[in-house]
């Protein structure tokens, strides 16, 4: 327990600094009284999040591949897949966004955004989606930081980009005037921070790239995609489902939709904890299935599970004494107060399901089953959400969209849990048959 609570303290920091300054974001600009910006932000910030989902998958490619040539004293070779990372996802993040910068309008139309609102969203886009690759390409340094073992230079980059972030926002959103659109140009210069902090730390600190050949770029893509594309695939589930969330809220209006954004702002920053929880026992659970300790494996997942369900419930009391301040802080509508107290107020509990997906993945992943994470992520979206979310909304409205998504992490956390303490179970069984077998051949 004690390592979980240092590994996942350690990773929190960083999400603290970059979920805060999403609130504080979301904050100032419902201070300037129109509740069409905070939904504009919500339908960007959708549309925004699959080339993060990808960014992320991309991170876990160039992480693990990073961290197995440096644990393997293979310097140069880690260099070489470092630098045909950064290549790689970097080129992948600059064409979709040149794809996505002719249709924005018309993909912000389809998540249901209307109007002012429409036109507010793709002003807002317009401004952060050319400086996406910049994103990219600093959450991949930092990953890349990540792998060799330094987490505080890598926790500093995120840290860094979200001072600056806080500091320019009222700057730029109420001294220059410039409203939403000061709002995305804090959001670029932070991005740039980012990058410019874990390249430094990259490059002059660990002097990790190396000269790579076209030759061994095609080399090391081969092995770059074979854990990219089940990773992307894992991580763009959740924006699809996010997105029919997001479409299914709009036909109550523009309030509903501002509500759910509020609550889009605060729920990560509340719950960063369990956010943090899968990148945290990750390692821990990956050490000892290589050491064969299947015992600790299981006690890692029970205490990961004992951390997010206390943290949660925790949570949960903040929220509900604080629900009518929140309504108030952020100058809610009639509408989007009716959404955040029901959330505070009933649907906290569910989150700690969302925190045993995370772990059940986390442990798919680091015992080599990352197909598992996969299918659960998708089928959560396509047999729980979907479907939970469409009745949810015919049967009671706007409410049942966020109830819909309670029910689906509800079933689809027990679900994947199970599946995971089954999956050690086995692996433990296969272990101890393998080491009797090696027992009785050097009798």
């Amino acid at each position: 327990m004690r390592h979980v609570l240092v590994m996942t303290g350690a990773s929190t920091v960083g999400l603290l600094a970059m979920f805060g300054v999403d609130m504080v974001d979301m904050f100032f600009l419902t201070m300037l009284g129109e509740q069409e910006l905070a939904a504009a932000v919500g339908f960007a910030g959708t549309l925004l999040y699959f080339l993060v989902a990808v960014s992320i998958g991309l991170q876990i490619a160039m992480g693990a591949l990073v961290a197995r040539s440096v644990g393997a004293r293979a310097r140069d070779e880690a260099g070489r897949v470092c630098t045909s990372s950064l290549i790689f996802n970097t080129l992948v993040s600059a064409l979709i966004c040149f794809c996505a910068w002719f249709y924005l309008r018309d993909l912000l139309a389809l998540l249901g955004a209307k109007g002012l609102t429409l036109d507010y969203a793709t002003s807002y886009a317009r401004i952060l989606l050319p400086s996406m690759p910049v994103m990219v390409l600093g959450m991949s340094a930092a990953a890349g930081i990540r792998a060799v073992g330094d987490a505080r230079r890598s926790m500093w980059a995120t840290v860094a980009g979200s001072v600056v972030n806080g500091v320019l926002d009222p700057i730029l959103i109420f001294t220059f005037d410039l409203g939403l659109e000061g709002a995305a140009w804090a959001s670029v210069v932070s991005r740039v921070v980012v990058l410019v902090v874990a390249w430094y730390a990259l490059f002059s600190v660990h002097k990790l790239p190396g000269a790579v050949t076209f030759e061994e770029f095609i080399q090391n893509l081969r092995a770059i995609l074979r854990i990219a594309i089940p990773a992307v695939l894992t991580n763009l589930a959740t924006p699809i489902g996010a997105s029919f969330v997001l479409m299914t809220m709009a036909q109550f209006g523009d309030g509903a939709v501002a509500g759910a954004a509020i609550m889009g702002r605060i729920t990560p920053l509340a719950f960063a904890a369990v956010f943090s929880l899968s990148s945290a026992v990750g390692p821990i659970i990956g050490q000892n299935a290589g050491a064969g300790l299947y015992d600790r494996v299981r006690s890692t997942l029970f205490d990961a599970v004992l951390f997010g369900g206390a943290y949660v419930v925790v949570v949960w009391g903040l929220l509900w004494l604080s629900a009518d301040y929140i309504v108030e802080i952020f100058s809610a509508g009639p509408d989007a107060a009716e959404l955040i107290l029901f959330y505070c107020h009933w649907l906290v509990p569910a989150f700690m399901f969302n925190g045993t997906l995370f772990i059940a993945n986390a442990s798919f992943n680091n015992l080599h089953y990352p197909h598992w994470a996969t299918g659960f992520n998708f089928a959560k979206m396509a047999l729980g959400t979907i479907p939970a979310v469409y009745f949810g909304a015919s049967w009671y409205g706007a409410r049942g969209v966020m109830a819909g998504e309670a029910v689906s992490s509800i079933l689809f956390g027990v679900l994947a849990f199970l599946a995971a303490f089954s999956l050690v179970r086995r692996l433990a069984g296969n272990y101890t048959e393998a080491a009797r077998a090696n027992v009785a051949l050097s009798d």
